[in-house]
Formats: structure tokens, C-alpha cells, sequence
């Protein structure tokens, strides 16, 4: 079978300010038509800069080696003509970004954002594709999708947001898909809905597929034919049937041996964040007038209680509010109800002092960093504001120690957030709440954007600061198995309610609600 893609020699660097980094170095492989190819490795391994060269998607700032050659269909991609570039985009190969609010237009509905596609590529009226764009949202696991292909970006989940970029990838029906974390803020339950729909696609169109991820369980079910990367090479390649069961390398051994521990419950102190009968509605119709005629409760009469010390596992699948309740929590977004920090009700705090004491770190880093800061700037500007007496060299030492304690070092302070890979970014994120010295920290799916081997060393950093610094975490995951690993007590949500909760041993052993059982029985854990 000839090839669909021909990857030789690839080589990218990046220059800064007349520094050059190797970011990709000299790797090399095919890609067949109906094939899966998976690309797995850590956290800055290379693969996402992989990813967007196979699309001509590179910053100005790289450069490709003078041997490096990408060939679809005989046609060379590397420094192609823009023109041509645009022709191949969306319509022969699509890509799924890692990032998806910050790939979707937020002064655009999500059904007129797909349809936008299907009326450049497949010539259909409006109509036409608005109808299309339903039947997009429902494959992909939307529901009510004719209701949120009307919704705006910033209505939906992080988990919902993803799954509309599948359906905007694959509604022109391309001859290669290029799907970079594809499934990262999704539920393991909607992970799987989500595969099995891009393996029923890929044999219904003969589509080939290039898989990102660092979930070696999802290369495992999906891909063909896997290559290993680390530090910008491929390490190893071949069928993964044989690299998972036979790896040769000693870096795709420890890959495949990398396990979670089960957290040790902890006596917690008193009550530092307490919140009573928290709601939040959001308008899904408006008459004429703008008054509301339909709403949905993200939240619903939700109660809640973080001890000092603990760490409070917040779980259920995408929409189920969780990231809600961890807005709400952080004072980020207003509820009915009351919230209170220690014996003190939100609507009587100093904002600065409150968000001083609850600090968070988002779901999705690339969309919280400011872009036109460095790193030093962006975790610097928290430390300006909360400690303003502090010198210029403390600041500094502060800002180090921070960087140092998610696994970056000095170097990183000059650069910027779309220097790094997504995981690299999400460390910046913890940096930068741990850098003002907060006493709770909510962490919205913190590891999501992180291979294995990195989602255990944030989980173990995590585990250490809270125990020296006595820090309480509200830690929201769709991840059953990081939640256990991590968790005093859990909490189980699901359509804004509070379905159960309890210590980590007892709602993992002894699940009570139906819904929890059903979660655990989907291999969560």
C-alpha cells in the first residue's frame, strides 16, 4: 500500500533572540492510508511541534533542518507556498488541536463555527450545514446538540469544547486526521466513545489517522503503529502490539511501568472553606424582550465542606459542573447560596486578601497565560501585587524556587508560553498559584495536559507542598484513577448535583450511588 505522508529527516529548531533550542531532531516515518499512527512521549518531547509541521502550522520563530522533508501524496509540505499549504488544510488534512478554547471563535456560536467549514469545503448552503452541524455534535457525543450548536464557546465544558473540534475535523472528511491530545479534558467513559467513533470513522472513509497523546491506554487501543519520542528523537518504532509487549528501550519500559499510588487518607483540621446550597443558572432561551424562558442549573443546591490539610477529589464526567463548583469556590464566578472562608462569608472579604488566600489553576494553561509576558513576568505579577515590600532579588528567588518546584529551571524565565509544550505550560500555571503563597489552591484538571511519568511527579510535588506548607487542595479531575491517587475525600458530580460523597476508601470500595457505581465499573480506576 503506498503511503498517505512521508516523514524523512525531520528536523526543527527554534530561535530566540539569536539562541537556537533542537526541538524535533532528524526523525523519520510513513503513514498509509487507513493506518494509525501513534506518537507517544512526555511533555516537551517534541511531538505537538511533530504534529503541526505535518499542516505547515510552525510560529515564524522555527526553522527546519536543511535534510527535512514532509511529502503528502508526493507534495512537499516543508516551506510550501501558503496558498498551497491552505488548500491540504481542513479538507485533506485536519487537525485537532490540544487547546480548544483557545481554537474557537468566542464571539461565535458552535454551529455556525462547523458550519463555516462545510460551506468553504463541501459548497453546502447555510441550511444545509447548520443541519450538519447537528448531526456533527451528535456523533461526537453533544447532547442536547441542536440546543448547543447555538451556544457559545465559553457556554460549553472544557470536555464539550474538545469533542466540537472533533466534529469540526472530521466534517469535511479528511483523507488524514492529525489529532493532538484529542480527548485530554474528556471523561474516561466519553474517551471511549470518542475512540471508538474515530476508528468507526477511519474505516468508514479509509481515513488515516496521526494520534498524539501521553496516554499509553488510548495509543494502546487505537493506533497501528507507535513511536516513542524523547527529547526531540524517536527512541523506538514499530507495531504496537510488539512495543508494548516486547519494548526494547529502556525510556518506553519505564512509559509502560509508570503507576499511580493510592492516596493515604489524612485526619484533616477544621473547616477553612464551607459553601451552602450553591446554584448557578445559565439563560439557554431569551424572548424578544431578554427576558429568560428556559434556563439550566450548572449547579443545583450543591453543599460543600474543605478541611484544612485535605485534599477534596472533585469528579464526574464533562458538564457535570465541577469546574463550576471550582469557580464558584475561587470566587471566580457568583452563585446563589452563601460561600464562606472560615468564618467569613465571601460577600464580606477584601477580593485581594480572598484571592490571596484560594488561588486556582485552569483547566487549560495556553488560554491563562498571558502570551506577551515571560515566565518570570506572568508568575512575578501574582508576587507583585500579594508582596509588594518584597525586593527585586527576593522576587526573584521566589520566582525560582517555584519554577524549580514544578520541574523547570532558570532558563525557562526568559521564554515565553508558546515556547513551551502543553504540559510545560500547565507546570507554569501551578508555579504561579503556589508563588503567592495561598492557603487553598483549587486545581482544575491540573495533570490533564500531562504524560504518565510528569502526572506522577506533579501528583507527588502536590502531595509534599501540601504536607510542608499545610495547604488544602479542591483537586477536580474526570480521572477516577489520578482522584484516588490523590484524594482525602471525594465528590461525585453529575448534572450539578452532588450524587455522592465520602472518604476516597469508602466511595472506591463501597459506592453507594448508582451513578458512582457506574463510573467505577467503566474502568476508571
Amino acid at each position: 500500500m503506498s503511503n498517505l505522508l512521508e516523514v524523512k529527516n525531520l528536523g526543527i529548531s527554534f530561535f530566540n533572540g539569536g539562541e537556537k533550542r533542537d526541538v524535533v531532531k532528524e526523525i523519520s516515518f510513513d503513514l498509509k492510508q487507513g493506518e494509525v499512527l501513534g506518537i507517544v512521549g512526555e511533555s516537551g518531547s517534541g511531538k505537538s511541534v511533530t504534529a503541526l509541521s505535518l499542516v505547515g502550522l510552525l510560529p515564524k520563530t522555527a526553522q527546519y533542518s536543511s535534510q527535512s522533508s514532509i511529502k503528502f501524496l508526493g507534495q512537499e509540505i516543508v516551506n510550501a507556498d501558503e496558498n498551497d499549504l491552505r488548500k491540504i488544510r481542513g479538507k485533506d488534512i485536519a487537525y485537532i488541536f490540544q487547546e480548544p478554547m483557545s481554537s474557537l471563535n468566542p464571539l461565535h456560536r458552535i454551529g455556525d463555527q462547523i458550519a463555516e467549514s462545510l460551506i468553504l469545503h463541501r459548497g453546502m448552503s447555510r441550511k444545509q450545514a447548520l443541519k450538519e452541524a447537528v448531526r456533527l455534535l451528535v456523533m461526537t457525543g453533544i447532547r442536547p446538540a441542536a440546543e448547543k450548536s447555538r451556544a457559545f464557546p465559553f457556554e460549553l465544558s472544557g470536555g464539550q469544547r474538545q469533542r466540537v473540534m472533533i466534529a469540526m475535523a472530521i466534517a469535511n472528511h479528511p483523507r488524514i486526521l492529525v489529532a493532538d491530545e484529542p480527548t485530554t479534558a474528556l471523561d474516561v467513559t466519553v474517551q471511549e466513545q470518542i475512540i471508538n467513533l474515530l476508528i468507526k470513522l477511519k474505516n468508514k472513509l479509509d481515513m488515516a489517522i496521526v494520534f498524539i497523546s501521553h496516554d499509553l491506554r488510548l495509543i494502546r487501543k487505537i493506533a497501528d503503529y507507535v513511536c516513542v519520542m524523547k527529547d526531540g528523537k524517536i527512541v523506538e518504532q514499530g507495531m504496537t502490539q510488539k512495543v508494548f509487549e516486547q519494548p526494547e528501550q529502556a525510556y518506553t519500559k519505564t512509559l509502560m511501568k509508570t503507576v499511580l499510588v493510592v492516596n493515604e487518607e489524612q485526619k484533616c483540621g477544621d473547616v477553612i472553606l464551607s459553601g451552602r446550597n450553591l446554584t448557578v443558572k445559565y439563560p439557554l432561551k431569551k424572548n424578544f424582550w431578554g427576558k429568560t424562558e428556559a434556563e439550566t442549573a450548572a449547579l443545583d443546591r450543591v453543599n460543600v465542606d474543605l478541611f484544612r490539610g485535605e485534599c477534596l477529589g472533585v469528579v464526574g464526567e464533562s458538564g457535570s459542573g465541577k469546574t463550576t463548583l471550582g469557580m464558584v469556590m475561587a470566587d471566580l464566578i457568583k452563585s446563589q447560596g452563601e460561600m464562606r472562608l472560615e468564618n467569613a462569608s465571601y460577600r464580606e472579604l477584601n477580593g485581594k486578601f480572598l484571592h490571596k488566600k484560594v488561588q486556582i489553576v485552569f483547566q487549560d494553561p495556553y488560554n491563562s497565560l498571558n502570551p506577551r509576558m515571560n515566565v518570570e513576568q506572568i508568575i512575578g505579577e501574582g508576587v507583585n501585587i500579594h508582596f509588594p515590600k518584597m525586593n527585586k532579588e527576593e522576587k526573584k528567588d521566589l520566582i525560582l524556587k517555584n519554577l524549580h518546584n514544578v520541574g523547570l529551571d532558570q532558563g525557562a524565565m526568559e521564554r515565553y508560553p508558546h515556547e513551551f509544550s502543553g504540559g510545560q505550560r500547565q507546570r507554569i500555571a501551578i508555579a504561579r498559584a503556589l508563588a503567592v503563597q495561598p492557603e487553598v489552591i483549587i486545581l482544575d484538571e491540573p495533570t490533564s495536559a500531562l504524560d504518565v511519568t510528569i502526572q506522577l511527579q506533579i501528583i507527588e510535588l502536590l502531595k509534599d507542598l501540601k504536607k510542608r506548607l499545610q495547604l488544602s487542595y479542591v483537586f477536580i479531575s474526570h480521572d477516577m484513577q489520578i482522584i484516588r491517587a490523590m484524594s482525602d475525600r471525594v465528590m461525585v458530580m453529575n448534572n450539578g448535583k452532588c450524587v455522592e460523597s465520602g472518604l476516597v476508601s469508602e466511595i472506591f470500595e463501597h459506592p453507594k450511588a448508582l451513578y458512582t457505581r457506574k463510573l467505577i465499573e467503566a474502568g476508571l480506576y
